[in-house]
Parts: C-alpha cells; structure tokens; sequence
C-alpha cells in the first residue's frame, strides 16, 4: 500500500512538472513568433507571399496587414500580395481585399491587374465571395473602372443571395463618390432594391439613397407603406437612415391640417353658437399614412440603440401631436441611466423638447437632481431643465428644487457656484410666487467671502428689483448698507448702480445723496469698476436735482394762495394748510439746504475724475459734464441718463438653441457652428401647402403588394410543374378539337345515363345515313390533291423558314 502511494504521488508530481514545461514552453514559443514578427525581413516576407503553401502565404499576409495597422510601410509587398487574389482559399482571400482596399489609390496601375479576378469573383458559388468582391471593387478608388463597378452593382441587384444584394446597396455611394456622372445608373438600381423582400437590403439601400439622391421623393411613393412595415425589422443604422427619410417626406408630402375643438358652453339655449364663446383649442389631424408611420414607430422606442430612441423622439416631436410626444418623453428620459456620454447628448434632447413642453417632465424630476459623480457638461444642463419645469412643479417638489440649488450654491467649486445661483434666478423670474424665497436665499450670499458668490447673486437680485421696484425700496437700502462689507469689485459696482438706478423713487427719502458722499470721500481707493458706477450715481443724483429745481418755483407759484384765500382763512374758510401752520417754509429751506449740497458733490466727484489715471473715467466724467452744464440740454442728459430700463429677463442657455433638429450634431456643438450649425446642416423643412401635396395614390403597392396579402406563397418548382401540366392538358383538348371538328362542344355539366344511351342510337343513325356521301366526298378529296401537289411546290420554301423559326422559339421557351 505505502508503494502505490508513493508511486501515485511520484506520478502527479511528474504530471504538475510536465505542465509547467508545456505552460513555459508555449510562452516562448509566442514569444519566439512575436519577436520574430517584429525582426522579420522584407525577403522573408516575400518568401512566405511566394510560397506554394496555403500556410505560408496566410502566416505572411498576416505579418503583412498587422505591419499596416502599425503605420509601417507595406507598399514593397503589393506585386506579390496581389498576385495571391486568385487564390481558391476564402481566407486569404479576405486579407488580400484588405490589403487592396488599403493600397489601391496609391498603385492604381497594379491594382488594374487584379480587376478581372475580382469580376470572375463576383460569379462564384458563395455569395460571400461575391459580396466581397462587389465591395472590394467598389472601395478600390480608381475612377476608371467606375463604369465596372456600375455594372457590377446592377448585376448584384438582381443576385438571388440577399447578402449580395446589401452589398450592392452599400456600394453604391462608393460608386457615386467615385464617377457622380453614373448617377442615372445607380438611381435605377436604388429603385429596384427599394422594393426588396428582405428588410436588411431595404436598410442599406435607404443608407445609399440618404446619401445620393435625398431629393427624390418620387422614389419613395410607391415603396412607403413596404418601408413602414420593414422599419421593425431593420438594423440600428437601417432604422436611423429610414426615421431621418419618413421625417422629411411627411413634411413635404403631408400638409399640416388642424380644426378647431370648441367647448361644451359654446352652444347657445337654442342650439345656436354663442358668439361671445371662446373658439376653443387646436387640434392637430394626421393623415392616415402619416399616422401608420408614427404607430409603427412606436416599438422602436424600447431599441438598445439610445440613437434609435433619439430618432423616434425627433419623429414625434416633428410630426406627431402632443399625445406622441408624452409617449417618448419616458424613454428619452431612460437614457440618464447610461453612460456619461449618452447622457450628455440626451441631456440637450431633453433641454429642447422641454422647452415647448416642460410640464411633460415635472413627474420626471427627481431625475435631473445632481449627483456627486456628474462631470459639469452634465450638472449644468441638469440644473437647466430644473429652471425649465420650476414654475409647472407642486409646493412640495419647488422647496425640494430650491434647497437642491441653495445646497450648491454654498459649495467650493466656483462654476457649481455660479450656475446655481443663475438658476435660482431663472427659477425667480419664471415663478413670480418664489421670488420672495429666492430673494431672501440671494441676500443671504451677499455678505459671504467668496467674491464670485457675491457678484453672482447681486447680478440676480438687481435683475429681481428691476421687475418691480416699487416693492423693493428697503432691498436696496439693505444692499446700500452692505458696501462696507463687500469687497468684490463687481459687487460693489453692482450696489452702486442700484441705488443710482432708483435714486427718484422715493424722493426726499432716498439715500441716493448720501450714499454718493460716503463714497466720494474713499474714491481713490475704488477699483475701475467701482469708480464708473460712482460717477455715474453722481450724474443721476445731479440730474434728479436740475428736474426739481425747474420744477419748485413753478409749485411754489401754483401754490401761493391769493390775499382773498388768506382773509378767507382767518374767517374760517378754506386755505393751504402748509401756508396756514407755515410747515411750507421749513420743508423749503430744509430742501433748500440739502441741494446746496449736490451741485458741490457734484463738481467735487467730476474734480477727483478729472486726475484719474483711468482715460474712461476721464471720458465718461466729461460727458457727463458736458450733458448737464447747459440748462437746454438737462432733458436730453434726463432722458440718456434716467431712462427707465426695460426689466431684464434671463433665458434658458437652450433658447438660441430651439433651432436646430433634434437630434442633430449642430444641437450639442452649436457654440462652434455659430447660428446657422456647423457645415453640412440642413433645417427639416417646411410642411407642404395643402392642396401641393402629391397624389395619395402615388404611395399604394402595385408591385410589393403580393408580399402582404397573407397568401401562402408558391415556390418557383411548383408554379412552373403546374404550368407544364396547364400546357399538356391545354394541348390535348386542343388536338381532340382538331380531329373532331364536327362534334359539338363538350358540355359544361356532367351527363346522365340516359344521355348517354340517347346519344348512342343518334351516332348509329347518322352512320348508315352518311354512306352515300363518303363517296361523294372521296371524289371530291381526289380533286383537290391534285390542287395541293402544284401548291406544295411553292410553299417547300416557306415551310423550311417556319420550321427554323418554330425551333428558334422552342429553344428560347428551355
């Protein structure tokens, strides 16, 4: 027992050696063969091209092509790769075509040699030889072989292997970017894989017509319907190219019709129409064929392709009512649940659906909230559609939005920063119920030490007050009052320029004047910024001092009582209380006192100016002084300085956006495109005019309509045995006419018996009344051979050329 044991363990411990051995030695073989093929020579390779051996020449055609996918030269083996075309191996076959497609432009002379295999390639047994073939002689780029390759493809049309025929279809635009003059060919051969049974030959031939010929809608009527109906079953790219060419053949062969719903209450007591009733909303109708396109659209929204899904979003969105765009909002919005990149491109889909229809993605929410793994091109457009479906959410969901963006705005990354607080006063403007909210949240980043932080929500908050400003007097004495705290540039000029801008709001109560003197006496301290924004507020408050001083001596004269109302007064009657109390005379010499003031403020602001290094300040400040030192001109300096600006409103980043396609590449990189896209845009176009579409019977299926009738079909085999047996049976009856030309014709229903008998003793009858004139006859048959020899004479001619003719048609009949 102890020596089988042993022997058992000697025997694994000698199996584990000897696959160690076997591991080692086949990773030195590799690496033997890897350095080999790196260190290879040009005669070695050459050697191997020149081989007999199938071997051989496969190991150096692979040596050859892994050597042009590294950059390094390969041009030195072209005479004997080439040579290798003809060879009966499918795999060799396969790198040669490579090598070819790769090579052919630069040796276009020894690519010539190899154009008659190649044709004797296209008539082989296996339609994956033919197909490559087709494309290999496609794809070589000499154009004098176009005609080839034309002809080629007409004779891939009508190939019986439907992987023949797709590649036709691809072919074609190589063939027309190769000789466009052989458009008339290739058109002819577009129409006839149109009307293919196989959906992925359909695919590539819609791929080919996009590209050649998208104008010609002609083509398409009668295949329409066979096109809606593939359209399930076609790959990824069949699907894009056939959605893109549904797309704009329903603009220009479907015009746009709507009615009018009115509403319950329109109808009057009698019947008749209330003429105060609103008309009531519109309602798209869609075209029965167009209807068929959108519904056959529908299960292509459950595509693994997120650009498929994208392509039925556009179709709908287009071409469809509101109920189909509710229908692809969910799908589009499944595509967050991708990679990175999908997200990004589905993310500006989204921002331009949502657009003109934001309240689609309010249940959809939660969706666009930031997560801590999104890069910024995601987070900004998240934060965008936020701002977009604000004023269409619930309580609940708008104090779940703001704490989101108020949580962001607090953070350490600047841009998050900025963009948060942008939102939060987009989502302000948008919703007038949350400006209050919003505002509290923005006046709270305004005393914060990030100064990006601060001039962001200042910017916010002038943009708020600038809506109303009336209800926003104490907002802007807050802001005056936080100049001692901010220290951000922008911010401070932000301040200034408020309390400037509504300086004559509140009249005497304004702190326009003394918020000017406090910073006249820091002026030289002030950035550049700041310094612009104070001599500005020096004009206005010097501007709103002229209008009232025009303006008090013409009051006080208007005002001033008569000696008649005075004696009036002290007899009791009616009188100006200011004049009766003498409260008049103390608010006049008090507001005499405070516009003393101004005018030297004034020319003390335009004095610190004047010695600015700033040559803009020095401008401006002459400007204004020249505006407002001539009495004549302070209405002009009142209208160019205290003009009433028109209220701002902030737009969705998308809006400059709206233009474009959906699903098009100039919507994601239209910032480089500029407004008209990037080069090779192309607008959909616009709906057909009613009454300029085409004829509705132009798209019914002459020739596809066999494929859909739900009939069994019959294979070729069958239909010709039946036509053989209709052709015997139509022969016989044809030579029983002939030898019976006096019978009468056969009767349609079957005979009885006693038919039959009746029909017996007739024949017995008419053969013993018929014997005298047999005889007759016989004479008369005599008569007439002599007539036929003199006549047979002349027709042995004739009769030689019907027979060759005769044998002509029958050999043309097998």
């Amino acid at each position: 027992m102890e020596s089988l044991s042993k022997i058992s363990s000697l025997l694994e411990t000698a199996r584990d050696l000897t696959l160690e051995a076997a591991q080692s030695a086949g990773s030195a073989s590799r690496s033997f063969r890897r350095d080999a093929s790196k260190n290879i020579s040009v005669a070695q390779l050459k050697r191997l091209l020149d081989s007999r051996n199938d071997r051989d020449i496969l190991e150096g055609l692979r040596k050859v092509i892994s050597m042009m996918y590294r950059s390094q030269p390969c041009l030195p083996f072209f005479s004997s790769v080439v040579k290798n075309v003809a060879s009966p191996n499918i795999e060799i076959k396969k790198l040669v075509y490579i090598y070819l497609l790769h090579h052919a432009e630069a040796e276009p002379d020894l690519a010539l040699l190899s154009i008659n295999t190649i044709q004797k390639s296209l008539t082989d047994q296996n339609p994956q030889v033919r197909a490559m073939a087709l494309k290999v002689m496609s794809g070589i780029r000499v154009p004098v072989i176009s005609q080839i390759v034309s002809l080629a493809i007409k004779r891939g049309c009508a190939d019986m292997s439907p992987y023949v025929r797709k590649a036709a279809a691809l072919a074609i635009p190589k063939c027309y970017r190769l000789d466009p003059k052989t458009l008339p060919q290739l058109i002819e051969s577009l129409s006839v894989l149109f009307g293919d049974r196989q959906y992925y030959v359909v695919g590539a031939a819609v791929t080919a017509f996009m590209e050649i010929c998208p104008e010609r809608m002609d083509l398409v009527h009668s295949h329409y319907r066979g096109l809606i109906r593939k359209l399930v079953d076609m790959d990824e790219w069949g699907q894009l190219a056939t959605l893109k060419l549904m797309t704009v053949y329903a603009r220009k062969c479907f015009p746009r019709r709507t009615s009018r719903i009115r509403k319950e209450g329109s109808i009057g007591f009698y019947g008749d129409e209330d003429e105060g009733a609103e008309e009531g909303r519109e309602v798209q109708l869609l075209d029965p064929d167009l209807e068929l396109l959108l519904k056959a659209c529908k299960p292509l929204l459950q595509s693994r392709n997120s650009a498929v899904i994208v392509a039925v979003a556009r179709c709908y969105y287009y071409l469809g009512t509101p109920e189909y765009i509710d229908i692809a909002v969910g799908p589009l919005i499944s595509l967050l649940r991708t990679p990175q990149d999908i997200q990004h491109i589905a993310l500006y889909n989204i921002a331009a659906v949502c657009l003109t229809r934001p309240e689609t993605f309010v249940k959809y929410a939660t969706h666009f909230l930031i997560r801590i793994t999104d890069p910024p091109y995601i987070w900004r457009l998240k934060l965008e559609i936020l701002a977009i479906i604000f004023p269409y959410c619930g309580p609940h969901m708008n104090g779940v939005i703001l704490s989101e963006l108020e949580h962001f705005s607090r953070g350490s990354d600047k841009d998050l920063v900025r963009e948060s607080v942008r939102a939060i006063g987009r989502c302000a403007q948008s919703d007038p119920r949350a400006s209050t909210r919003c505002l509290r949240l923005l006046l709270n980043q305004i005393s914060s030490s990030d100064g990006n932080l601060a001039a962001e929500s200042l910017t916010v908050i002038r943009h708020l007050i600038q809506q109303n400003p009336l209800s926003h007097t104490k907002t802007v004495v807050r802001l005056a009052k936080n100049l001692d705290t901010a220290t951000n540039p922008q911010a401070r000029a932000s301040i200034i320029w408020l309390v400037g801008e509504f300086a004559g709001i509140d009249g005497e109560n304004n702190v326009a004047a003394d918020v000017l003197r406090i910073l006249a006496k820091g002026f030289s301290d002030e950035s550049g910024a700041a310094k612009l924004q104070i001599v500005l507020l020096a004009a206005k408050v010097y501007a709103h001092y002229l209008n009232q001083a025009q303006a008090v001596p013409s009051v006080s004269e208007a005002t001033a009582p008569p000696p008649l109302a005075v004696s009036l007064g002290d007899h009791g009657g009616f009188s100006e209380p200011g004049l009766r109390d003498g409260q008049f005379g103390q608010k006049w010499e008090e507001s005499a006192l405070h516009r003393e003031t101004i005018p030297l403020l004034w020319n003390y602001v335009l004095l610190l100016a004047r010695y600015d290094t700033s040559y803009d300040l020095r401008d401006r400040a002459r400007l204004y002084k020249s505006l407002l030192a001539n009495p004549k001109s302070t209405q002009l300096a009142t209208l160019i300085l205290l003009a009433p600006k028109p209220v701002p409103h902030t737009p969705s980043p998308s809006e400059w956006r709206k233009g474009f396609t959906l699903g098009s590449t100039s919507l994601i990189v239209a910032e480089d495109g500029g407004l008209s896209g990037i080069s090779g845009y192309e607008p959909l176009p616009d709906w057909v005019r009613e009454g300029e579409e085409p004829d509705r019977s132009l798209r019914n299926e002459h020739a596809v309509r066999a494929e859909y009738t739900g009939k069994k079909e019959v294979p070729a085999g069958d239909r010709l045995d039946s036509a053989v047996r209709e052709g015997g049976k139509g022969a016989h009856e044809q030579g029983s006419s002939w030898n019976s030309t006096n019978d009468p014709a056969p009767a349609s229903k079957s005979k009885s018996l006693d038919d039959w008998l009746a029909e017996g003793v007739e024949e017995a009858d008419r053969d013993g009344g018929n014997d005298e004139e047999e005889d007759e006859e016989e004479d008369e048959e005599d008569d007439e051979e002599d007539d036929d020899d003199e006549s047979d004479e002349t027709s042995e001619e004739e009769l030689e050329e019907s027979d060759d003719a005769d044998e002509h048609d029958n050999l043309v009949r097998q």
